[in-house]
């Protein structure tokens, strides 16, 4: 499922690299007006830091990822499976609630009456934040920044590695379903999510964030530099 990544020292990508840089000016302004407008001290640093961590690593991937040439047929289902692996991301962080009994027509007044509905904003540090909610009798949606630009970053390399499979037939549709860069993410949210209130997710929720960060520049570089080295083991 290798697609092709070379040259990202190209001269001709200069203006990406200055998209990327006014990208970073622009992250370095936000946390400086933040930690001078702040009215409390930050005490732990680095949550300002991983939000753009999240995002400019994603940038980067998008920016230096491009995709094969395909038809149009295979750009629609490399699509729809983007669309859903961000759908699943989405859901496993908590950034969509689907209530499947309401989608069925199912009563759910009960949840109703302990839930409010409708839209919410609320401001937070650059890249956590501005949060804006939407919740409803079925569907619930929150907006985090910094989640939801690395996980349409983590759907396009997924894209391209999809357009890349259809090239590849056979081998490279195996390739996709075994791609660690692909489930990696999805494993972790499921390892959360099984292990409910146990004492060893109680303890590592305070480096949740921590762990989070660390699971989605893993995914990345796997999706982005694995198969131009796999390419070279091959050769």
């Amino acid at each position: 499922m290798a697609t092709s990544y070379a040259g990202r020292l190209d001269p001709r990508h200069a203006p990406r690299l200055w998209w990327l840089a006014a990208l970073c000016w622009v992250e370095a302004l936000a946390v400086g007006a933040y930690l001078s407008a702040a009215p409390e001290r930050v005490e732990s640093v680095r949550y300002l830091f991983y939000p753009f961590v999240w995002i400019t690593v994603g940038a980067a991937a998008v920016l230096w990822t491009d995709p094969p040439q395909a038809s149009g047929r295979a750009r629609l289902v490399a699509g729809a499976v983007a669309g859903a692996y961000f759908f699943v991301l989405a859901s496993l962080a908590g950034l969509v609630a689907v209530d499947l009994a309401g989608l069925l027509g199912g009563s759910n007044g009960h949840a109703v009456a302990y839930h409010s509905t409708g839209w919410q904003f609320s401001l937070a540090a650059p890249g956590w934040g501005p949060r804006v909610g939407y919740a409803g009798e079925v569907v619930s949606a929150t907006f985090v920044p910094y989640r939801v630009a690395g996980y349409l970053a983590l759907a396009y390399l997924v894209y391209a590695a999809v357009l890349d499979a259809a090239k590849r037939a056979l081998s490279g549709a195996l390739g996709l379903v075994s791609c660690v860069g692909c489930t990696f993410p999805l494993v972790g949210g499921l390892a959360a999510g099984a292990a409910g209130g146990t004492g060893v997710v109680s303890a590592l929720r305070a480096l949740s964030v921590d762990i989070s960060t660390l699971v989605f520049v893993a995914a990345v570089a796997l999706l982005a530099f694995g198969p131009s080295l796999a390419e070279r083991a091959r050769r």
